[in-house]
């Protein structure tokens, strides 16, 4: 593909869940390897400023995807971490790339970053209309923040930043920790487990009438490589479905898909989270041409099956 064509990218968190579809995306438009620069967490700490320079150094694009994520679980026990992490990360990722005269940023920011009541579905210009659901606020604040970075650094400086907002994502090679994952590999790990142990009940949190939005995470991929090649605007845009599903029927289907046949307990002395989430997706298909393809209940299989392969490796 043409506009691939002899660049150079830098691609962060790009040995991470959807770091690794971006990565094949990639190669499949005709990018060679050696001109995809993937930084190792362990050798590269974003955090420190020294490491966002040199990992920037003679790019063409920055896909920043590097992220510290976990669950409602996680989020409770280290939103000082989770706050600076990101936000520190992006804004020095940023300026580094600034100063180095990188063509084109692709920040990703998080749903977590939409006031807690926003009116469903979610459109872009709300996002500033309130504050997050608190136990998401530390880590959806720090996102927000790179969104005004890239739009003040494009008003000041001309930079190509942009921003996109993708919904939860749900994919094979998730993180299936329990502390540190989110709602589709927890409860998909708790039911598979449980079969497996001949558990008679599984206990899941909240009361299950919260609803969320899922995309699939090569729908993700596809989505975000299109806005690099075709978005070039400062507002932020919305990745996602367009549908949303309520946590007790997402229960029921999972249950269904893998078989458990034992009981759901729901601990309501645990949290929700926020009430509702799902997306307007006008934008993006207007923009850059995304539609999200992938069924859910055929995903949701495909994410099974990949767990179920792989959970004793």
């Amino acid at each position: 593909m043409e506009f691939w064509k002899d660049k150079k990218i830098l691609l962060t968190g790009g040995h991470g869940f959807l770091g690794s579809f971006i990565h094949e995306k990639l190669l499949e438009r005709g990018v060679k390897e050696e001109d995809i620069k993937v930084p190792d967490v362990k050798d590269c700490d974003l955090r420190i400023m020294d490491n966002c320079v040199k990992s920037v150094k003679d790019m063409d694009i920055v896909i920043h995807l590097a992220a510290s994520v976990g669950g409602i679980g996680f989020n409770k026990k280290y939103p000082g971490t989770l706050f600076y992490d990101n936000a520190i990360m992006g804004i020095q990722l940023i300026e580094a790339a600034r100063i180095e005269g990188v063509k084109k940023f692709v920040t990703l920011g998080t749903i977590c970053a939409y006031p807690k009541f926003t009116p469903v579905p979610f459109k872009e210009e709300n996002l500033w209309h309130g504050y997050p659901e608190e136990t998401n606020a530390p880590y959806g604040v720090a996102k927000k923040m790179l969104l005004v970075q890239c739009q003040s650094y494009r008003d000041q400086y001309g930079f190509n930043g942009i921003y996109l907002l993708p919904v939860n994502l749900y994919g094979p090679r998730d993180n299936f920790h329990l502390e540190h994952s989110h709602v589709i590999p927890a409860l998909i790990r708790k039911m598979v487990d449980a079969k497996k142990r001949g558990d008679r009940e599984v206990t899941v949190w909240g009361t299950g009438e919260v609803s969320r939005e899922f995309l699939y995470v090569e729908d993700a991929a596809e989505g975000i490589l299109l806005a690099a090649e075709k978005y070039n605007k400062s507002d932020p845009v919305n990745l996602g479905v367009g549908k949303e599903i309520k946590i007790k029927d997402l229960v029921e289907l999972i249950v269904e898909l893998t078989g458990y046949k034992g009981q759901i307990i729901w601990d309501k002395s645990k949290p929700d989270g926020q009430p509702r989430r799902s997306l307007d997706v006008k934008r993006a298909q207007e923009e850059f041409g995304f539609v999200a393809k992938k069924d859910f209940r055929e995903g949701l299989r495909e994410t099974i099956k990949w767990y179920e392969g792989n959970c004793e490796k």
